[in-house]
């Protein structure tokens, strides 16, 4: 049996590797020593801690621990899952296991969706928050136009409003409204997770968020001037930054290793479904009487954060944020819950509780922000993530998500037809999102970035210069439709679901939680920066130049992509120590020989040795690859 091994759960042995086996077994087997370990190579102690330790020694460990944490009853069981997760792949052979257990730990391949109904419940909670997320997200694309005139923000002689704001001041007002929640994540909302997290543990944080959400979607919906809306918008944001950082953590440290992946790509799949809920919300409440129709809007957001916080205190508690609290025997009725047997339960929590205990000896008296800047494995894994969630924005797909109803307004369509085409958008942005479920961990998480970004630049281009076509003529409707909907089918599984799980990943353990910080603030900073300036955008370069702006930035973005973010797929921690440790110009210069090489042999067809892994050994770096 082999267990993903990138968030500390069974994974390659030790063996061969005789300096972190005498480290495994000089502490008690309760972790690696952190003090003689290089600071760059912290994270290679997660390979399997437990790896190497004799079977003496590791059960005088285990019945400590059991001892130590009121589970005597379960000792034998604690000892049957130490010895499993010590050797993972030899579990088979393990002459301390019945046929029973064997069955069960086979049937985790065999199949590998076959789990408690408990855990797929949190799962369902997890895509509800989710759901809500891109909700709150949609729902103010629909109600816009219809706030702005009822604020007076905006001139329309046709509903009888007064210029009170200049253009440019309409402008701003209009583009700090509709960002108001991402300027709340980026300089609050994200920075919360940590102590909200640290007190009410991850249940709690979803809980006070969502609740944040529901009581800001009501302010919403009862604004009484352009200021009152902003703030609550802003409040709103509050809830949005620490559960978007939250949930993805909460079900990854809840969700078996062999279907981790699928379950924390939920998120994004799922905040796709709530997008498609919030614009159709719109279109539902698009001829409600007069100046009701955008309050419905806002305030139909209301719904799903209610029904989350119903359920959340349902589900299980992360049983690693238990750990880290000593509260081991309510660990082990979290992971009992959701594991199908005592035995895998047990695994699971020794494991993680070594783990655990290795990240505490490896963060004591040490500045993790600091590390994270100045050892370079950590600070090219910073790079790289800044990159592809930074792209995630500067891709433009929030200029289509926020402002979509107002394009296909200004492309000359009616405003229930501009609703209806927003839907539209959202619902390919939901569709389009499954792919992603089946390919990110074949394709690549870096192969798919470099596949999707010419294309999104070749669509904003589209839609861009589609105004140049005659607002009369039914060809531009035609035109920037297509545009939009075939830009949000390449993002869908491509920029839309990497950011997410590239940074998840590519941080080593120990500064996972700050590094994860760092990344979502700066996605949701650029989030408001793009939604805070469309506006502006718009009115300084027209549709043809403020689409081009983000169309040339998608082709920046696939240079940044190849030439500083290193593939993650499929890779150990100590890959990942190797990969985010060959230095920067060596990535880039290997991959620029790469593209010639893949010319060369898709293109004409010429058959040459493949490419070595660029990681494997400097002595590979910089090779001629030419014929």
């Amino acid at each position: 049996m082999t267990l993903d091994k990138k968030d500390g759960s069974p994974g390659s042995s030790t063996m061969g590797r005789p300096e972190l086996v005498e480290k495994s077994a000089s502490v008690g087997g309760y972790g690696v020593s952190a003090d003689a370990v290089p600071r760059d190579k912290l994270n290679a102690m997660f390979e399997n801690p437990l790896a190497g330790i004799p079977r003496d020694q590791l059960f005088t460990d285990v019945d400590k621990f059991c001892n130590e944490n009121n589970l005597s009853a379960y000792n034998e069981v604690f000892r049957k899952g130490a010895l499993v997760a010590q050797n993972p792949s030899g579990a088979q052979d393990l002459d301390i296991l019945n046929q029973a257990d064997k069955h069960i730990l086979e049937r985790e391949h065999t199949h590998k969706w076959s789990h408690p109904k408990q855990l797929y419940y949190l799962v369902i909670m997890c895509s509800l928050c989710a759901a809500v997320q891109g909700m709150d997200e949609t729902a103010n694309n629909g109600a816009q136009k219809f706030y702005l005139q009822r604020f007076n923000i905006v001139t329309d002689s046709e509903a009888g409003t007064s210029d009170r704001f200049d253009k440019k001041m309409a402008d701003n007002i209009t583009g700090l409204v509709v960002g108001a929640p991402y300027l709340a994540c980026a300089v609050l909302g994200c920075w919360l997770t940590a102590p909200l997290n640290s007190l009410f543990g991850r249940r709690g944080t979803i809980f006070i968020s969502c609740l944040i959400a529901a009581l800001a979607s009501i302010w919403e919906g009862v604004a009484n001037s352009w200021v009152n809306l902003f703030v609550a918008r802003f409040v709103l944001g509050l809830g949005i930054g620490s559960k978007s950082t939250t949930v993805p953590v909460y079900a990854a440290e809840c969700s078996p290793p062999l279907i981790r992946g699928a379950l924390v790509m939920m998120w994004q799949m799922w905040t796709a479904f709530g997008i498609m809920l919030g614009n159709i919300m719109g279109v539902a409440f698009l001829n409600v009487g007069h100046d009701l129709n955008w309050r419905l809007m806002l305030g139909s957001t209301v719904v799903l954060p209610l029904i989350v916080c119903a359920q959340v205190y349902f589900c299980p508690e992360s049983p690693r944020w238990l750990i880290k609290k000593n509260r081991i025997d309510k660990a082990f009725d979290a992971f009992r819950r959701i594991r199908t047997s005592d035995l895998q339960a047990a695994r699971d929590l020794y494991y993680c509780y070594v783990n655990v205990t290795i990240e505490r000896k490896a963060t004591q008296n040490r500045n993790l922000v600091k590390e994270m800047f100045t050892i370079g494995r950590n600070r090219r894994a910073a790079w790289a993530s800044w990159i592809v969630m930074f792209m995630q924005q500067f891709c433009g797909v929030n200029v289509i998500a926020y402002y979509s109803t107002t394009i296909f307004l200004q492309s000359g369509f009616s405003d229930s037809s501009a609703l209806l085409a927003s839907m539209g958008t959202g619902i390919l942005n939901w569709v389009f999102a499954l792919p992603a479920f089946f390919t990110i961990d074949s394709f690549g998480r870096r192969n798919l970035l470099l596949f999707t970004y010419p294309f999104l630049a070749i669509f904003l281009f589209w839609t861009g210069f589609s105004f140049w076509i005659d607002k009369i003529r039914p060809d531009r409707v035609a035109m920037v439709t297509t545009g939009m909907y075939l830009f949000e089918v390449f993002y869908s599984p491509g920029s839309g679901p990497v950011p997410f799980t590239y940074s998840a990943e590519a941080f080593p353990l120990h500064i996972r939680e700050v590094g994860m910080s760092f990344a979502t603030s700066t996605t949701w900073t650029f989030n408001f920066i793009l939604s805070f300036t469309w506006p502006s955008l718009l009115t300084a370069f027209k549709p043809q130049g403020a689409f081009a702006w983000y169309a040339v930035w998608c082709l920046i973005g696939w240079v940044l992509v190849l030439l500083f973010v290193p593939e993650t797929k499929a890779l150990t921690l100590e890959e990942l120590d190797q990969v985010f440790s060959v230095p920067t110009w060596k990535h880039a210069s290997y991959h620029l020989k790469a593209v010639v090489h893949t010319f060369k042999v898709k293109v004409l067809r010429q058959k040459l040795p493949p490419m070595p892994k660029f990681w494997q050994g400097d002595e590979h770096i910089g090779k001629s690859f030419s014929d």
